[in-house]
């Protein structure tokens, strides 16, 4: 990679940003001016950050609209996936120039789907990057459902405006995903489920929940396992636009804990429809963002099971799937369920 394209790059992203209200700053993150060829395409690009401080995010405003973007995320790396400007990063079967999102340790900061709307985290909340943290770039991941108008010409410039403080925040902010693979027969229901025991010995605050599948998806729920009692984090039909919103219930997550999610799809095709990349396809994404006191968050981020039918919660012994809620595949009223009318802002 040659120094004027490393200067480039910096002179681009240099994360120095522009003074908003008193204490508070942003910089925009965005794509610099790609032109995908082929729907489905998911493409990466990264910023360095500051080494010698640290920040601290306090919200996203999308910089997209879901005519182009099937989704957007924000990764917090240690090394990025590759040195160019874009990569591709994608998962497409067939394709072997893709790169991986990040090199070393990565995290998921922030995702978007369905015109979202802009995100603000609580008070005195905050994803800590840069400076002595083991976030050293962000990189934002698009992936791009429809390239009707870079086939004419056109250049993408999406992205998320980051609203960040150089202040020292007393809680840090980080985000859990619970994820499935696994597939739904043709006319049938199913329920696309996922567990993972809590072993890391830190106490997570959840404040937020955010709901991802496609066109299958009726709605998906995550709860806490404590023993016998299954408590609630989220419930959210996935057609809506795929924001973070409130945590149903005020709980902690502490080691011992079990992490349960279900995903309730309905396939409607002639044919059996799996988990996989391209919008034709499902996914099965459950997230959780919560805080610590101070700035120890989870080292293992993810949380995957192989789904139907390999599976199920009522084969996993580590629960107990006869206290399962009798409304786990409900959907839900407004605000979490069906509504034409969605919010503008989502202030947590």
């Amino acid at each position: 990679m040659s120094t004027t394209l490393i200067f480039i790059l910096a002179l681009f992203a240099c994360v120095q940003g522009t003074s908003n209200k008193e204490g508070s700053a942003e910089f925009d993150f965005l794509m610099p001016g790609v032109s995908p060829m082929e729907k489905d395409t998911y493409l990466c690009h990264a910023t360095p950050l500051d080494s010698t401080k640290p920040i601290y995010i306090t919200g996203f405003v999308p910089q997209a609209t879901s005519d182009k973007e099937h989704h957007i995320l924000v990764f917090g790396c240690s090394k990025p996936g590759s040195n160019r400007a874009s990569w591709d990063c994608g998962q497409m079967a067939g394709r072997s120039r893709h790169s991986p999102i990040c090199q070393g340790s990565a995290s998921i900061i922030y995702a978007w789907a369905k015109d979202a709307p802009e995100l603000e985290l609580p008070h005195d909340v905050g994803f800590k990057v840069g400076g002595d943290s083991e976030i050293a770039y962000l990189v934002i991941q698009i992936h791009y459902s429809n390239v009707d108008s870079f086939l004419i010409g056109g250049v993408d410039r999406s992205g998320v405006r980051v609203l960040y403080t150089p202040k020292a925040m007393p809680r840090t902010a980080g985000v859990m995903l619970l994820t499935t693979g696994g597939y739904v027969q043709p006319g049938q229901e199913e329920h696309f489920e996922v567990s993972c025991r809590m072993n890391e010995d830190v106490v997570l605050h959840p404040f937020a929940f955010r709901t991802h599948s496609h066109q299958l998806g009726r709605v998906s729920s995550g709860y806490r396992v404590r023993g016998s009692d299954w408590t609630e984090i989220g419930r959210r039909s996935p057609l809506l636009p795929n924001m973070f919103v409130p945590a149903t219930n005020s709980v902690t997550i502490k080691k011992g804990d079990q992490l349960a999610a279900r995903c309730t799809m309905f396939n409607f095709n002639d044919h059996a429809v799996g988990v996989g990349p391209t919008n034709d396809d499902e996914m099965c994404n459950f997230y959780i963002m919560y805080f610590v006191d101070g700035e120890r968050t989870l080292s293992q981020s993810v949380c995957f099971s192989p789904g139907p039918p390999l599976y199920r919660w009522n084969s996993d012994k580590n629960l107990d799937a006869s206290k399962v809620p009798a409304n786990a595949s409900v959907v839900p009223p407004p605000p979490n369920g069906p509504d034409p009318k969605h919010p503008q802002h989502q202030h947590l």
